[in-house]
């Protein structure tokens, strides 16, 4: 019998591209403390990373009580872009409707290991109508920030998937380095907010140029 297998996916820059209203939360939580916002590239390179993780990368000179303080102006900002109906579109990358149910016809389980919250995660799965394909839902509300493998591990706990018959999908550093500490399989895609070489160095075995190359990338050997 076939053991089965776990695609693992990160959510901000791997299935959509959130990076607009990730900038803009960040701009204003910055904004609110008084302090020069970062340039965009900056704020697009801690994506995965959770909230105040994040913060003490972009702001390291700050204080921990202002890294705390930056992280919560930082969801009170996205939920005022929300509520006020000004969040920019989130669109799925090219193509991911089509591979998530090519995965579910070759039985593959399917989860999400992301830095967003379980309520922010929820909106974007429901939004895109994706909800139904995922088993896990790993997010930064109930784990330490990426690189630590707590997320993949507690998938694989849920799913029972060993870890050679997982693969972790993202596009940053952060995820690669997380599913190599896990013993999963490290696949970094081209097409989010860390560049191929930084994937390599962190971890990744192979990486997707386009989505539509992953479907031979996690094929069985």
């Amino acid at each position: 019998m076939t053991p089965p297998r776990l695609a693992l996916f990160d959510c901000d820059g791997t299935l959509v591209d959130s990076q607009a209203n990730i900038c803009l939360a960040a701009v204003e939580a910055f904004a609110l403390s008084g302090l020069t916002p970062p340039p965009a590239p900056a704020i697009r390179r801690i994506v995965g990373l959770s909230l105040v993780e994040a913060m003490r990368v972009l702001a390291p000179d700050q204080s921990e009580e202002a890294h705390h303080r930056l992280a919560a102006d930082y969801k009170a900002a996205f939920f005022r872009l929300r509520t006020a109906g000004a969040m920019q579109p989130e669109p799925l990358f090219e193509g991911i409707p089509a591979l998530l149910d090519h995965l579910a016809e070759q039985g593959w389980l399917m989860g999400v290991a992301t830095g967003k919250s379980d309520r922010g995660l929820a909106r974007v799965l429901a939004e895109h109508g994706l909800t139904d394909h995922f088993v896990t839902l790993q997010t930064a509300d109930r784990h330490p920030s990426k690189p630590d493998p707590s997320m993949v591990l507690a998938a694989m706990a849920e799913t029972g998937v060993a870890a050679q018959d997982v693969a972790m999908i993202g596009d940053t550093s952060f995820d690669m380095a997380m599913g190599k500490a896990a013993g999963a399989y490290a696949v970094g895609v081209a097409w989010g907010y860390h560049d191929v070489h930084e994937l390599v160095k962190a971890g990744a075995q192979v990486v997707a140029e386009q989505v539509a190359d992953l479907p031979a990338l996690l094929a069985r050997p």
